[in-house]
């Protein structure tokens, strides 16, 4: 994925990239780097205000829409599952197209879903015309994908964790920015304006396209490389992996789609209510994502995603109890912490990714830059995989939620199921990762010279 190669005509292309070269990567690299990092944010935070605009269109539709609340979760279901699928295509549109390139034809492709939303959205639209335009929605979610996959290339490995964090970390971000975005609008001018939110993001999306053209760049030495898919697909920890992502970002995905539904079912809130309380936990979450690439790029990403999900048992065992008890308060310490620690955990988790496969590049006898370009090809190509297959968990939860709503008419039982989850997966992460002796060959937090026995 890195050297020199023959020159491309057309667009921003940068013909030469090696990031783990740390005079190259002083001189001209981290400049770059973080340019393409702002940009690509800033494209990626819009892609997930649009992928999870069917979160808050529900909170719009009142009962002259018809749909009862399991209808509202088939919704936001539908919009979770085509942004887990298209996420696999994005990730190789990347080396296909060029990182620039796919960041500006992402973010037009945006336009389709909001101004579909836009003409659609009044009472006596049937269904089946609300289940289509939920699905254009997806292709927000596919833009983390491309996102993670670009700006992975850019950055050397003792940088991953930061970088990969505060990006999807900034695009996380745009779930709590469209809930804030839906409550003002719902405070200011009702719940029968919901064409004043999608309006609104029209222009925003041009110009997150049109600052792509202009300030990103391609790196050329990145090539669309099936074997690597291959390869990616046949490794048993891609797949370890996304399990342990469906815990993480799953949750943080499927939790934000489902809180402000979950809130007027179980709860009785009113939209304005249940506005004014769903951006807190996905604001948190996002938040602390890049707290958590920093504590996995010294600590130990295997560390800091087993301390998760050890707390996440906790929070949801706080949840249970409230759901029970119908606490409104002690709900919502629950549920906002769980925010918290997924964010943490995605940090974490997408930080192990690239380790281990420089490891595995250590325990083949590779070296240096050798070892580096390995890491970064097969990471690259697994990302890809374990983004789909972890954003897959959000739409697990919100079926688990549709269940437990449509048998009992509480979320008690899916809190449950998920406490259940959360205990497996530390199980996992600890007899892979962390149990004596190691099952992987990874370098320690900040090296990357020389293999050793330790954990991820």
């Amino acid at each position: 994925m890195t050297g020199t190669t023959a020159p491309r005509k057309g667009g921003r292309w940068i013909e030469r990239w090696d990031p783990e070269d740390e005079t190259f990567w002083k001189e001209t690299g981290e400049r770059t780097a973080r340019r393409n990092l702002v940009y690509s944010v800033l494209s990626e935070h819009i892609g997930f205000s649009i992928w999870s605009l069917w979160s808050v269109m529900v909170l719009f539709m009142g009962p002259q829409y018809g749909i009862d609340p399991a209808g509202k979760f088939s919704l936001i279901a539908t919009a979770t599952l085509v942004g887990s699928v298209v996420r696999v295509p994005y990730t190789f549109a990347v080396a296909r197209f060029g990182g620039r390139n796919w960041t500006v034809v992402s973010a037009l492709l945006l336009l389709a879903p909001t101004v579909a939303a836009l003409v659609v959205m009044e009472p006596g639209t049937s269904y089946g015309t609300f289940l289509a335009v939920a699905a254009l929605t997806g292709v927000g979610g596919g833009n983390f994908a491309s996102s993670m996959t670009n700006i992975n290339a850019f950055f050397p490995l003792r940088k991953k964790g930061w970088a990969l964090g505060l990006n999807a970390g900034g695009g996380n971000i745009g779930v709590p920015v469209v809930q804030l975005a839906a409550l003002l609008v719902i405070g200011t001018a009702g719940a029968g304006h919901p064409r004043l939110l999608l309006a609104a993001y029209i222009p925003l999306i041009v110009v997150a396209a049109a600052l792509a053209a202009l300030r990103m760049d391609n790196l050329a030495p990145v090539r669309n490389d099936t074997g690597a898919v291959r390869e990616a697909v046949r490794e048993p920890h891609t797949w370890i992996m996304a399990f342990l992502y469906i815990g993480t970002f799953g949750s943080f995905i499927g939790y934000s789609f489902a809180f402000g539904l979950v809130l007027q079912t179980q709860f009785g809130r009113t939209p304005l209510q249940a506005a004014s309380l769903t951006f807190i936990g996905p604001l948190l979450g996002s938040l602390i994502r890049p707290l958590g690439g920093g504590l996995a790029d010294r600590f130990g990403g295997a560390r800091i995603t087993l301390a998760t999900f050890v707390a996440m048992a906790a929070a949801t065992g706080v949840v249970v109890f409230a759901s029970v008890r119908e606490s409104l308060p002690v709900f919502l310490v629950g549920f906002v912490s769980l925010f918290v620690l997924s964010g943490l955990g995605n940090g974490s988790t997408y930080k192990m990714i690239p380790g281990i496969f420089q490891a595995k590049a250590l325990a083949r006898g590779m070296s240096g830059e050798g070892a580096a370009a390995y890491g970064r090809r097969l990471s690259g190509a697994a990302m890809g995989l374990i983004g789909a297959v972890g954003a897959l968990g959000g739409l697990g939860i919100n079926l688990v939620f549709r269940e437990a709503f449509l048998s009992s008419g509480s979320g008690t039982s899916a809190f449950v199921t998920f406490l259940g989850f959360y205990a497996v997966a530390c199980g996992v992460t600890w007899a892979v990762y962390l149990r004596r002796p190691a099952t992987v060959i990874v370098p320690e937090p900040g090296a990357a010279a020389k293999p050793q026995l330790t954990s991820v």
